[in-house]
């Protein structure tokens, strides 16, 4: 005897898709007004842009001055003597633990990922204006570390002199890794400390989380013999250099309501529908 074969009804289907919108926007609102409840006064994150000018003319000078000398000098003493001294404990779990810490920058797709990934997060919140500053800042981060590098022209470390671990191409200084991740990072503990002033989870999780990568990222590329810990330190300075000019753009742009939400809605059911 033939079955009959029951059709799927349309009507009954739109109950289910009209839930998963209420669910969806449920989610998306309960998100925003954890995080507006959690939003530091403007006035209180303006005070920080003094504090960020003295330290980028600082930083700057400094950076300047290291990447002179080791343009002049490609090969520090210095620079062998700390490579060695980090590479004489060779446990399996310190190594695992450097080459862990580096790997998101050795996978581009996974670092690019990462970006948007958490662009895409601040934009559901509608912080709009941080979600674009986490592109731009990361973007043009990585186009200033090529062009340090081509106008430096330092070249990185020799296998005669450390144990290169993990063989990177390029050159070295400043070192890329180091630079992206205070980009990337150093920016999303800026805004968990900037704009958040609650103890929810997720706030402690995110300081954590980059704060371990931005401190561990510099001893990895050094342990690996990818670069000298003078490449290090030059990344750490100008990497500092440009999360202080991007937060004190932000902070203008913020201050005169660029890209700020006036309006909260469900952001994400035109996408569902």
């Amino acid at each position: 005897m033939a079955q009959k074969h029951r059709q799927e009804d349309p009507m009954e289907a739109a109950p289910i898709k009209e839930r998963l919108e209420e669910n969806v926007g449920s989610v998306v609102e309960g998100a925003e007004r954890e995080v507006a409840s959690s939003r530091r006064t403007w006035y209180e994150s303006v005070k920080w842009g003094r504090v960020l000018i003295t330290a980028d003319a600082i930083l700057l000078a400094l950076f300047a001055l290291l990447a002179w000398w080791v343009h002049i000098h490609p090969v520090l003493a210095i620079d062998v003597a700390i490579t060695r001294e980090f590479q004489e404990n060779q446990s399996p779990w310190l190594s695992a633990t450097m080459v862990a810490v580096s790997y998101i920058g050795n996978t581009l797709p996974l670092q690019v990922g990462l970006i948007v990934l958490a662009a895409v997060l601040f934009w559901i919140v509608r912080m709009y204006l941080e979600a674009v500053t986490v592109l731009v800042v990361s973007a043009v981060s990585a186009l200033l570390n090529i062009s340090i590098k081509l106008l430096v022209a330092r070249p990185r470390p020799n296998a005669h002199l450390v144990d290169v671990i993990q063989h990177a191409n390029g050159l070295s200084f400043p070192s890329g890794h180091v630079m992206s991740y205070v980009a990337f990072w150093g920016l999303l503990f800026s805004f968990g400390v900037i704009l958040f002033r609650s103890n929810h989870w997720w706030r402690v999780v995110l300081l954590i989380v980059s704060t371990l990568f931005v401190v561990l990222v510099g001893p990895s590329r050094i342990y690996l013999g990818d670069h000298w810990a003078s490449d290090v330190l030059g990344g750490y300075i100008f990497g500092g250099i440009g999360l202080c000019v991007a937060l004190l753009i932000y902070f203008k742009l913020k201050e005169r309501g660029v890209l700020v939400s006036k309006k909260r809605g469900r952001f994400l059911h035109k996408y569902l529908r």
